[in-house]
């Protein structure tokens, strides 16, 4: 496990510890070639430099985020923000649902809208035409 992803994970509470581990070992069991580390203070997963998923402590629960989740046409994630990032919350390791969250994952992978030049681009994002990993 990243070192610092490991120090934030065993600084949250038992029950988001928990939660964390889990959500760590899926998203690198199903993204293996995703770089990981911890940006804006948080574990994100990112792919040829774009972020695709990560996830945080927020008061009273774990935040799931994909930047692109919007996109993915998935009932159970919630649209986050004004762009593209939908997300699903977590306060029990017994709410993963692995099958739904490696459907994600897997969307993730296929399914990117170009954050990393969002700046760039000033605001503007685009779809990714994505390359097979």
């Amino acid at each position: 496990m990243n070192q610092e992803i490991q120090n934030y994970n065993k600084s949250q509470t038992e029950s988001d510890k928990i939660i964390c581990d889990k959500l760590y070992g899926i998203i690198n069991q199903i993204l293996p070639e995703a770089e990981n580390k911890i940006w804006h203070a948080h574990p994100v997963w990112f792919l040829d430099g774009n972020p695709i998923v990560g996830y945080s402590k927020l008061k009273g629960s774990v935040r799931l985020l994909f930047w692109s989740g919007q996109s993915f046409e998935e009932e159970q994630l919630q649209n986050e923000g004004s762009f593209k990032a939908a997300e699903m919350r977590y306060t029990d390791p017994n709410q993963i649902n692995e099958e739904d969250l490696k459907r994600w994952l897997k969307k993730g992978r296929e399914i990117q809208w170009d954050y990393k030049n969002i700046v760039k681009r000033k605001g503007v994002l685009i779809r990714l035409m994505t390359k097979p990993y």
